[in-house]
């Protein structure tokens, strides 16, 4: 499960970014090793910025659902209580740290189709309401806090496959449009509210892993997927600007697959997992300055899930 953190619900719910959310993975998936090396090099800056640690504790409530508690490296604290209702959807409250309050109030529709109000600390709400088109599949739409409306058309093409538009609050339009390549793999090209396009093109290799190549406005990014001989899966990221990310997995000799990552500028990061007595798989995070992220997880009677997360700075800082 995600850690929830609670934010002002206009922070939380901007709908505006729903808009260009394809478009915008996209566009970032198209600047190639740059996009995907990020993350694990970001969460060492982050760990330099910020060491401590953070942990989730989980229980599960009589009615079945998961109610959790998250603590900052500060000490702040965030509670979710979660509960089902008589429909049989699971409602929320949020309390953050400093006593603010979020609801979630999840109904089924007549079409058994679930919505969606959230009110927010200061009473403003965002409601996403589903419906089920003529053809079959659900369309929503989606009002933000500020009366801002996106709603999200999808549709069936002629091969089948479901397309998809987006129509923004202040009337723009972004579209997904699947087609089924001569090899059966499913590429996509997205357009956005001004035009530009980003085209993904899958192709299956030689051993039958699955590459892409991303075209946008940026220029082209290729991921060039192989199988080692462990089994594990191999991956060389290529950006439009030639810059390459490497990401070797192996399986250690408890089954579980590491990682390794070599950045474009050779900076290495190392991603360790391990199974702990209780099942639950753990996690050390090395950064190319040697900044550690740990995941440590425990499972509890009831069967939900701990975690704690301790970062810890490079030597040095």
């Amino acid at each position: 499960m995600k850690t929830i953190q609670v934010q002002p619900l206009q922070a939380l719910f901007d709908f505006r970014l729903m808009v260009l959310a394809v478009a915008a993975t996209m566009s970032l998936t198209a600047n190639g090793s740059d996009a995907r090396q990020r993350p694990a090099h970001e969460s060492q800056a982050s760990a330099q910025r910020a060491s401590g640690t953070t942990s989730i504790q989980r229980s599960r409530g009589a009615d079945g659902a998961v109610d959790a508690t998250r603590t900052g490296r500060n000490g702040g604290t965030t509670t979710v209580d979660r509960f089902r209702d008589g429909s049989g959807t699971t409602d929320a409250r949020i309390t953050g740290p400093k006593g603010g309050v979020t609801t979630v109030d999840r109904t089924r529709g007549s079409d058994g189709l679930i919505d969606k109000t959230v009110t927010g600390p200061h009473g403003k709400t965002a409601t996403t309401n589903r419906t089920r088109g003529t053809d079959g599949l659900a369309d929503k739409t989606v009002a933000g806090p500020k009366g801002g409306v996106t709603t999200v058309d999808r549709s069936h093409g002629s091969d089948g496959l479901v397309d998809k538009t987006v129509t923004g609050p202040k009337g723009g339009v972004t579209t997904v449009d699947r087609t089924r390549g001569a090899d059966g793999l499913v590429d996509k090209t997205v357009t956005g509210p001004n035009g530009q396009k980003t085209v993904l093109d899958r192709s299956r290799g030689a051993d039958g892993v699955v590459d892409t190549t991303i075209t946008s406005r940026q220029g082209t990014a290729t991921i060039d997927r192989s199988r080692g001989a462990d089994g594990a899966i191999d991956s060389m990221r290529t950006g439009p600007q030639g810059k390459v990310t490497t990401v070797d997995r192996s399986r250690g000799s408890d089954g579980l697959i590491d990682k390794t990552i070599t950045g474009p500028q050779g900076g290495v990061t190392t991603v360790d997992r391990t199974r702990g007595a209780d099942g639950a798989i753990d996690s050390l995070t090395t950064g190319p300055n040697g900044g550690t992220t740990f995941v440590d997880r425990s499972r509890n009677v009831d069967g939900t899930i701990n975690r704690a997360v301790t970062t810890t700075p490079p030597p040095g800082n």
